[in-house]
Formats: C-alpha cells, structure tokens, sequence
C-alpha cells in the first residue's frame, strides 16, 4: 500500500505486477518523506512558538488576544506581550480555533468617551479578555497579572463556570456578592471582572494589603478569616491562596527575567560606546597642535 502526494492511501495488499508504472510508483516512495519522520516533523512544528498577533477562540465562546503563543505540554501559553513577560496559560483542550487578530478600533469621539466615563462601562463590551482585564485592573489600581491569577484559579477563564455552592462566572462571584456589587449579570465577562477586580480592592484595602488574607477572605469569606485571625484552617482556601500566589509570583519572576535581559543588552551597547569615545577623543587631542 502506497502513500501518494495527496496524502491517502493507494493500492492494495498482495503481489503487484512489475512494470513502468511500479517503477515509477518506487521512485516516488523514495522521494517522500516515511510515515514516522514526517510525524515527527508535525510535532516539532507544533511544539515551535507561534507569532504574530492573533485571537484565540476558546471552546466556551470567549477569546484572548495575544502577540505570540507556545505549547507547553497540554497547555498554550498565551504571550499578551510581545517578550511574553505577560501571560495566560490555557489548556490546549480548550482552545476551539484561531483567528487573526481585528484592526485597531478607531478613536473613540468625545461623546463616547464621556458615555465610558460617566457609566463605567463602553456601550459596546469587548469580548477581549485582555481588555477587559487591563480597564478594570487600572480603575482599581491593581497588577493585571494578579487578577489573571485569579480568574485562573476561580474559573480557569470560563465565563459560564457554576461552582456547587453557586459562585458564577469568570471570578466567581457569589449572587449576594454579585448584588452588593452592582453587577447584574455574573455571566457577562466585563461586569463579573469589574465587580471581582472592585472586591479584590476592597479587601486588600480592608486587610492592609496582606495579599494572602485577601485572597482567603474572597475564597472562603471576610467572616471566616476574622474568626480565625488569617487564614482560616480549610484545605481548599490553603491550596487556592498558594495557587495564586504562585501563579503571579511566576508571571512577576517572568518579567524580571526579561528586564534583566534588557538591561544587560543596555549595558552591552553602552560598553561599546565607552570603548569608541576615548580613540575619538584622542585623535582630536592628536589633531589640535597641528592647527
């Protein structure tokens, strides 16, 4: 049986007659790549980071804009910038397709700007998880990449997500929490992370911005870590606090990384301006009795 150029199979089992055209069939059976090397191939090229700014489509409707993005095992990671300092790791299974990345939106007039301001919100939502992400992380004045850990942990970016106690959407927001929030709709991506960025806010303020109470009291409530004085003893509050934590410890140590890679570029090139600097300076001293 023969693998021709369209990729199917041809022929059949059994003695074939000799003749021209199985000669010819033989010299194209040399000329293709065997069936094992051109799997290999395959998996090499998808394991290779992709880039060029694009949209991934996950599986429940929801999309994140990224510049690049890289598998890692059964997971994409997701570069929102271009050094991938910022990033979102999604499992692979949950990725439906791609799509290029849409134009910039034309600037927004004077009239909408002020419709954004006054309500809080854009008359038309985007669906971006970046965006989104990135506005209300600015109007509460907290690290993007900390919410991201925590929409990871709550919901792993599901928007339609329910767990058994009834928390709903992106950040798992319970509906009395909802309520108090101002948010009407937990499943609507940017209400649920504007009232889940506002909460997280407000308990960081409310715990003098002990990272780890904050996030105990938005997993098992303020009530429980008052009456146990911090982190209530509750294996899964214990194991969703050191989850992200170490989610956004990782993402900060990523950016570190990168600006030490920078920096010693800078350095590099500065070197080498410093080493030009003394010839030129001597020539001219050289140069100036001759005058």
């Amino acid at each position: 049986m023969n693998f021709a150029c369209d990729g199917k199979m041809h022929g059949s089992f059994g003695p074939q007659n000799s003749g021209p055209q199985d000669d010819k069939k033989s010299r194209m059976r040399l000329l293709l790549p065997s069936r094992s090397v051109r799997l290999v191939a395959l998996l090499a090229i998808a394991a290779l980071p992709c880039f060029g700014a694009e949209v991934a489509v996950l599986k429940n409707g929801f999309t994140i804009q990224h510049e690049r993005r890289q598998i890692i095992g059964d997971v994409t990671r997701l570069c929102v910038s271009a050094d991938c300092a910022n990033y979102v790791d999604v499992p692979s299974a949950n990725i439906d397709h791609y799509e290029s990345a849409p134009d910039p939106p034309p600037i927004a007039s004077k009239d909408s700007s002020a419709s954004i301001l006054s309500s809080g919100f854009a008359l038309h939502p985007q669906t971006n998880l970046s965006d989104v992400v990135n506005q209300a992380s600015g109007r509460y004045r907290l690290d993007p990449d900390l919410v991201n850990s925590v929409i990871k942990a709550e919901s792993d970016f599901d928007p339609h997500a329910v767990s058994p106690k009834g928390a709903q959407g992106l950040m798992q927001l319970m509906p009395g929490t909802a309520s108090q929030l101002g948010v009407p709709n937990a499943f609507d991506p940017q209400a649920n992370v504007e009232g889940g960025t506002k909460y997280l806010r407000e308990l960081l303020e409310r715990y003098n911005f002990d990272l780890r109470k904050a996030l105990a009291a938005y997993n098992a409530g303020p009530q429980r870590v008052e009456r146990f004085g911090g982190i209530p003893p509750y294996y899964e509050t214990r194991a969703y606090v050191a989850r992200v934590v170490k989610d956004f410890n990782r993402k900060k140590l990523a950016q570190q990384k990168a600006a030490q890679k920078t920096q010693m570029r800078t350095g590099a090139n500065t070197t080498k301006t410093a080493k030009v600097s003394p010839s030129h300076t001597t020539t001219q001293a050289k140069a100036e009795p001759s005058k």
